[in-house]
């Protein structure tokens, strides 16, 4: 599993979502290939509701803490309630990642 499987599947346990992106970034800076350095996530999640973004990114950061042990350089976190997500994209959150299984 690579470090954006692991940060998906950390996140996906841990919070109940209803969008999760995770972008591995680090071709865009001055890594070598392949480094899993630098990610950026988007999370939807009711569990932000009353949390500032402060501690909404505490939160996350201290989920992906074993990633930053193991060389993770960067995370860019945005975190939105559904309804914060709705009035800045004015659309529902798109459905969470699948949790396992393919298509046949």
């Amino acid at each position: 599993m690579n470090r954006a499987q692991r940060i998906e599947s950390t996140l996906a346990q841990a919070l109940p979502l209803a969008h999760l992106e995770v972008a591995d970034e680090s071709s865009g800076h001055n890594v070598p290939a392949g480094a899993e350095s630098h990610f950026k996530v988007v999370l939807v999640s009711d569990d932000f509701e009353g949390q500032g973004r402060v501690a909404r990114h505490r939160r996350v950061n201290g989920l992906l803490a074993e990633e930053f042990a193991a060389g993770m350089h960067a995370l860019a976190v945005h975190t939105y309630t559904p309804a914060e997500w709705v009035k800045r994209h004015g659309a529902a959150p798109l459905s969470p990642p699948c949790a396992g299984g393919a298509k046949s």
